[in-house]
């Protein structure tokens, strides 16, 4: 801005800071200060060709094709799993039937844990909160009628996701069905876990190894396959701002190319099948900037840092959920607002898949009713609001820019504590980014408490009285019934000296290390359970107790 513009500028600026405001925060969620307006001024020394460029190239921040949705839509995954493989498997053709185009599996807490059903700790949690997968037998039911090769399926699996994998991979044999025609993607991001979600089994390190074993071997053998999706998902449920989710994010997958290259992988032959999962939370431009920045950190750390040759090698490709933590179990027909607007964000930040929660989803898991609105939702984003006829619509914003600007400095900035402390897995055990969420949650947690934060039908606008009237999905006790006793007749009717042959391969597979996936993959053909080759690995291995002293 020339002198006069700018003394005009203060000098509006000072009279409309004058007038009373409706007296809440105008920060970000993430406690980031906004201004009153965005000029010029707030994006310095902007250089279209180095900051943006066009969509397609480096830096990527316009997004990673040069067409964008006018070539392919996102692919619309609704995250479906609860009780028996046969009620999901009757779930995701009922999905496709009504125009989802990938699959998305959420499996139950014993599952998550590599406990099979029938285990101790496994009672009165099988199929509650997904579908309970202890063996080969479940996985068949589960994509019974459901041809691998024509469909994309996303995993929510960590620490077994090998065994989940395995068995994944042993349906595909039993179909008839190549592993290079296979696509999809395992979340397998155990760092995360550490971080966030505390689902783990195995310490870092060894959880670190697994997961190069699965991407060396996804390189080599199931080349479609995302073996891993780094997920920023999690982190941010916890509780961290937009921009921890970016580095934290980005920090772990930063760690899983380093090891994969200190295994002596080249970085363009496993990197362009590396993808990411990101939150879409409720503040509407920081959550579009956080995607557009994230573009621009990945390409230039791939380029620059890892020498990656290959331009998909230098590409974020992501999958964006929209923010559970932000639904609430009051007014719960106010979550379908909440969530279109978080998906328009993810599709205006130029996201490759998505998945919009269901209006019930503090309640139960979602019934048909609210997952058909929730994937109704996205098809109406995508045919009748306008927004994919141009790319990058809000490229060039002021505002965008500079919020853009901004959550790359913070994230930037991250990374140098983060490699200061030694990397990821000493600032995990340091407690380092458990203390940062922790104290990022308690700020936002507070604002609503001290109603500087507006929750609709939480902390204002709430109806007294309230009655819940929308259908709630309920899992009966019988399912956890019939899946022991299935497992039971599993174990009975297998060839058990055959299952403890393999099992002893598995353990010296993993004292030797070899890459473990092929003796997992011999494990899960001959109806090992999940639960079994976990304890295996549990022997040599050991498992993990955080210590965290804030």
């Amino acid at each position: 801005m020339n002198s006069h513009t700018e003394i005009k500028k203060l000098n509006w600026k000072e009279e409309a800071e004058k007038i009373p405001t409706i007296g809440i925060t105008f920060d970000t969620i993430s406690g980031n200060k906004n201004e009153i307006l965005y000029t010029p001024d707030d994006i310095p020394n902007f250089d279209y060709m180095n900051d943006l460029n066009f969509p397609g190239e480096f830096p990527f921040t316009r997004g990673i094709h040069k067409n964008m949705y006018r070539g392919r839509l996102w692919t619309m995954r609704q995250f479906a799993g609860f009780g028996t493989p046969e009620d999901t498997n009757q779930r995701f053709k009922y999905l496709l039937t009504h125009g989802q185009t990938g699959l998305s599996v959420a499996f139950d807490l014993p599952t998550l844990m590599g406990w099979d059903a029938d285990a101790s700790l496994s009672r009165g949690e099988v199929g509650i909160c997904g579908v309970a997968v202890s063996s080969l037998k479940d996985m068949e039911k589960l994509f019974d009628g459901i041809p691998l090769e024509k469909v994309s399926t996303s995993m929510t699996i960590n620490s077994p996701a090998a065994m989940i994998f395995a068995f994944y991979l042993a349906v595909a044999e039993k179909q008839g069905v190549k592993f290079n025609d296979l696509r999809g993607t395992l979340q397998n991001d155990i760092l995360k876990e550490y971080i966030a979600q505390k689902e783990y089994i195995f310490p870092p390190r060894p959880s670190m190894r697994i997961i190069v074993d699965m991407i060396e071997y996804c390189t080599k053998e199931v080349p479609q396959w995302n073996p891993v999706s780094i997920s920023g998902y999690h982190i941010r449920e916890a509780g961290s701002t937009a921009a921890q989710e970016l580095a934290f994010t980005l920090a772990d997958g930063f760690a899983y190319i380093e090891a994969c290259i200190e295994r002596g992988m080249d970085v363009d032959d496993f990197a362009p099948r590396l993808s990411f999962f990101f939150n879409a939370h409720l503040d509407f431009f920081e959550e579009i900037a956080k995607y557009r920045a994230a573009r621009r950190i990945y390409a230039k750390r791939m380029r620059d840092k890892y020498n990656a040759k290959n331009p998909r090698s230098w590409w974020l490709r992501f999958h964006t959920q929209t923010a559970g933590c932000s639904l609430t179990a009051q007014q719960p027909e106010n979550n379908i607002m909440r969530t279109a607007f978080q998906a328009l964000a993810g599709v205006l930040g130029g996201t490759q898949s998505l998945h919009t929660n269901s209006m019930d989803e503090t309640l139960a898991l979602p019934s048909e009713k609210a997952v058909k609105i929730a994937l109704r939702t996205q098809q109406l984003i995508a045919y009748e609001t306008g927004v994919i006829n141009t790319i990058d619509p809000l490229g060039g914003s002021y505002y965008v820019e500079s919020l853009t600007n901004r959550l790359e400095k913070e994230a930037n900035g991250y990374f140098d504590q983060i490699d200061a402390l030694g990397g990821v897995i000493p600032a995990i055990e340091m407690g380092f980014f458990q203390k940062e969420i922790a104290n990022a949650a308690y700020r936002y947690q507070k604002e609503i408490e001290e109603k500087k934060r507006i929750i609709v039908g939480v902390n204002d606008f709430i109806e007294e009285n309230e009655k819940i009237e929308i259908p709630i999905l309920y899992i009966p006790p019988e399912v956890e019934t019939k899946q022991v006793e299935e497992l039971a007749i599993l174990r009975a009717n297998r060839s058990n000296s055959i299952v403890e042959e393999k099992l002893a391969e598995l353990h010296n597979a993993a004292v030797n290390d070899k890459n473990l996936m092929p003796y997992i993959l011999d494990c899960a053909r001959n109806y090992v359970t999940l639960g079994e080759m976990c304890e295996e690995l549990k022997e040599v291995f050991g498992t993990y107790e955080e210590s965290v002293v804030f």
